[in-house]
């Protein structure tokens, strides 16, 4: 099959498209014929080398690790799936490819556009894990800093859900598309503080970071603690005290959830461009040049 693939980490240009080995799948895992895969700012740090401990076992490798696609073969003990089922979920094997391995995974909602389902996974774990690990409770204020992108945006309206007042940081630009999803708008560089204190006079009650843009101290000043903040862009995070969480654990039954609301139109992801898979290298230099409106996807 025809694949993204590389042979060594570095810039945008170290992918190419060439013959790689189609995978088949094993006990407990299912392949899927792709329709739409998505493309996350780990996927260029992968790339890069800069987190090495997430990388592939050996090269070539194939990028992307959310997709959506029609199952084609069922491996050895999975249940409850069939060939010809429409399912997105977490790749094993890669995502830029025609075909593509998964264990953890939900079935599409016949209302859900293929590159909507694939934007959804990873953005939509982040996103209810950290409203967890801040243990946000109905009437309290959240702030959300990088609120305009697909984990932020999908954090202001799983945290609007549960009662809670999000103050949102954004360009300008994108005040308007906070505002319809139910947060505060304020902008983001000089005088972001100011800014929060005017709309959240009483403070806040917890901070999600989904930008990583090197703003952690003025947060920690905002908050008045380290203390129910989380991170999950600042590498720096450790140096400040702040917890840094990378996600990982594939809720399928969430997954399930938020592919049925998004459906039904009750959440929403903004699908910023739609690329063939060709084009990988260019969307890399986009996705790596951040401030992204949303979800970037390639399609086989």
């Amino acid at each position: 099959m025809k694949a993204i693939v590389y042979e060594e980490y570095g810039s945008p240009d170290v992918l190419r498209f060439a013959e790689f080995e189609e995978p088949h799948a094993g006990p407990g895992q299912v392949r899927i014929r792709v329709r739409a895969a998505a493309v996350n700012p780990v996927d260029h740090k992968i790339r890069g080398g800069w987190v090495p401990f997430l990388g592939p076992s050996s090269f070539p490798a194939v990028p992307g690790i959310e997709a959506a696609g029609v199952v084609d073969e069922v491996g050895e003990g999975m249940t409850g799936v069939s060939v010809g089922d429409d399912v997105l979920g977490w790749t094993e094997t890669g995502a830029y490819a025609p075909y593509a391995l998964l264990n953890s995974f939900a079935a599409k909602p016949a209302g859900l556009d293929w590159e909507t389902a694939a934007a959804l996974p990873v953005a939509s774990e982040t996103a209810s894990e950290v409203l967890d690990l801040l243990g946000l409770a109905e009437g309290e204020t959240l702030l959300l800093h990088g609120a305009a992108g697909a984990v932020g945006s999908l954090a202001v309206q799983l945290a609007v859900a549960r009662g809670v007042t999000v103050v949102g940081t954004a360009s300008p630009g994108n005040h308007d598309h906070l505002r319809a999803l139910g947060a505060l708008p304020v902008a983001y560089g000089e005088g972001l503080a100011d800014q929060v204190r005017a709309v959240a006079p009483q403070g806040v009650d917890a901070v999600f970071d989904a930008a990583g843009s090197g703003d952690l101290p003025v947060l920690i000043a905002l908050r008045g603690t380290t203390d129910r903040i989380v991170t999950i862009a600042d590498p720096q995070a450790a140096e400040h005290g702040v917890t840094f969480h990378a996600g990982g654990t594939h809720p399928a039954g969430t997954l399930a959830e938020h592919a049925r609301l998004a459906a039904e139109g009750r959440l929403r992801i903004r699908v910023a461009e739609s690329r063939p898979l060709a084009d990988a290298v260019q969307v890399h230099e986009r996705s790596e040049a951040g401030h992204v409106p949303g979800k970037l996807i390639l399609v086989p």
